[in-house]
């Protein structure tokens, strides 16, 4: 029986109120998801975890949560929680606890309606790691969607190095921070703020991901009533 199934009936039998995330580390190597909840609402997990290489963590989040998922990478934290990440880091701290994580980092966004739940994949701070958002159950379109870049295929002037390593790809807005490219200021607008040769690079690896701030050929993704498996690697 595959982990969808499983999971499925447990949560069935369990009755869950609200809905479940469950974050699962497909990589190689331990990572430390690091989680940002939207308009002052508590931090789940108190805003970060780690998950070991093969690990899984179910999340409990109260109805209309909103906020997203991200990985951190490359991280050492001691036994008060504190250190560094040199990919996503939230302040040197292991429980992010209302702080986003450092750009540039790949993103799994959620806002949980009554009705109807909205998700999708944001590349706006850019790419350090496989993502995908799995519905499980529910009533709707609840399609799977993933992302995943081949950092050896990011330009050297979008690379981001760690260690000699590249282990991320960044954004227009990184590289040049600059109105124009962060769409900002006058260029807050759609007509001005369109598509360029950096954003094409992760449209054409992750055509279901949102790559700038109005990247509206994206659809926006719903489901009713589900529970989500969001994985890395």
């Amino acid at each position: 029986m595959g982990f969808s199934h499983l999971l499925l009936l447990l949560l069935f039998f369990l009755g869950v109120d609200g809905t479940t995330f469950i974050l699962k580390n497909n990589c190689g190597a331990t990572i430390w998801p690091g989680i940002l909840t939207s308009y002052q609402a508590p931090a789940l997990m108190n805003g970060g975890l780690e998950l070991k290489a093969g690990e899984s963590q179910n999340i409990s989040a109260p109805d209309n949560w909103s906020g997203k998922f991200w990985a951190r990478d490359g991280c050492s934290f001691d036994s008060q929680g504190m250190g560094k990440c040199y990919v996503g880091d939230c302040g040197g701290t292991l429980h992010c606890e209302g702080k986003d994580g450092d750009a540039p980092a790949s993103a799994a966004e959620f806002v949980l309606g009554s009705d109807s739940d909205s998700y999708d994949i944001s590349l706006v701070n850019g790419y350090n790691m496989e993502v995908s958002i799995e519905p499980v159950g529910g009533d709707g379109n609840c399609s799977k969607i993933s992302c995943s870049v081949d950092l050896n295929q990011c330009p050297q002037q979008m690379q981001f190095k760690a260690q000699g390593k590249v282990v991320a790809c960044m954004t227009p807005c990184l590289i040049f921070n600059n109105p124009m490219a962060c769409c900002t200021g006058e260029f807050s607008d759609p007509e001005k703020c369109q598509a360029n040769s950096y954003t094409e690079v992760f449209k054409s690896s992750c055509p279901l991901a949102y790559n700038f701030a109005f990247d509206d050929a994206t659809k926006s993704y719903t489901c009713s009533g589900a529970n989500y498996v969001v994985s890395f690697c």
